[in-house]
């Protein structure tokens, strides 16, 4: 972009994916939609993490994907760097798209296994023909030493390699083209617990050598805010709750929020058996049918006539600190986690 250059990388706004369901034999009709993502809004300011955490199936890694353009959305806004990119043509798409890269969750199926690793690390470099010959060779060692992987160990292939090293080769290539942007999108839940850490180190690390700025997602509440800067919650294709990410902890308004913290280990003993955890009761509606007014309603505790009603905007609870429920807009709270089951940040 000319000119100044903005705080915000990147702007989501009301950005909607919804799936057709189609059903007949001789003539397929559409019986409804998949709600996958419904109404997001976000933005991730220049060298910050946003965390993007939610259960299985709300819809985080669709959000994710349509941000990419690999999904296209079916409504909504994209911005990223001042660029609108959901009404891009996949070719004029093609030179932003080195800004953007994504991690992806599964580094057993995200890697060609009939592809050497330096020709999975180089490819991103051939397609956009930045290096080639020697100097591309060359490149893909850095890469691979820069992730602490060997550079020997190039011509290997992945399935000689372990599920963290795999997901080093997969950061390798994820930063080849040296983008502004990270999606990563369930970075370790696919990795031993041991190894974890590691890889949540290796990215902060990179961050800090690349002036990377991360949307990463994940069910873990515990290394997401280890890792993000501020924390965004979603459920069932909306965003309930964003704030600082200690503070969201410390101090979560939205009901279910404070479930997700409440299930959060706490590695004291004593305190491990003061606390009391909230159970969510029933299971998470179909996105084909979401709940009317309040999408949560169906397990909250706190649940009254307005919720079935009217849909709870995001709104400012304190500074940087937005919730999406009508106890907090009416001046009522839901109790807070008790403070003995709230965990600290390392």
């Amino acid at each position: 972009m000319d000119g100044v250059v903005s705080e915000i990388l990147l702007e989501v706004e009301d950005l909607r994916v919804h799936f057709p369901v189609r059903k007949g034999v001789l003539v397929e009709r559409v019986r409804g939609h998949v709600r996958a993502v419904d109404g997001v809004s976000l933005h991730v300011r220049r060298g910050e993490t946003l965390g993007l955490v939610g259960e299985s199936g709300c819809g985080k890694s669709t959000t994710g994907r349509a941000i990419l353009q690999l999904v296209r959305p079916t409504s909504g806004h994209v911005r990223f760097d001042g660029h609108e990119l959901t009404t891009m043509s996949a070719r004029t798409l093609r030179p932003i798209r080195r800004h953007m890269q994504m991690i992806f969750q599964n580094p057993y199926a995200s890697l060609d296994p009939r592809m050497t690793v330096e020709g999975i690390v180089a490819e991103p470099l051939r397609v956009h023909r930045i290096l080639r010959g020697t100097a591309l060779r060359r490149r893909v060692h850095e890469l691979l030493d820069l992730v602490g992987l060997d550079p020997a160990h190039a011509r290997r292939f992945p399935h000689e390699f372990s599920g963290g090293q795999r997901q080093r080769v997969g950061i390798a290539r994820a930063i080849a083209l040296q983008p502004q942007l990270i999606i990563a999108d369930e970075p370790i839940s696919a990795l031993d617990v041991s190894i974890q850490a590691q890889i949540l180190n290796l990215l902060q690390e990179l961050q800090q050598k690349l002036s990377l700025t991360y949307l990463f997602i994940a069910h873990d509440l515990a290394a997401v805010q280890h890792v993000s800067d501020r924390i965004a919650v979603m459920y069932l294709g909306k965003i309930v709750e964003v704030a600082p990410a200690d503070e969201l902890v410390r101090n979560p308004r939205h009901p279910y929020t404070q479930a997700l913290v409440s299930a959060i280990p706490v590695p004291d003993p004593e305190r491990e058996a003061r606390r009391e955890r909230i159970v969510l009761h029933g299971d998470v509606p179909s996105p084909l049918d979401p709940p009317s007014g309040c999408r949560f309603r169906t397990r909250c505790a706190y649940v009254f006539d307005r919720c079935s009603v009217e849909e709870p905007e995001l709104r400012d609870w304190s500074p940087g600190h937005r919730v999406a429920c009508h106890l907090p807009a009416t001046g009522t709270t839901a109790t807070p986690v008790p403070a003995a089951a709230l965990p600290t940040r390392s």
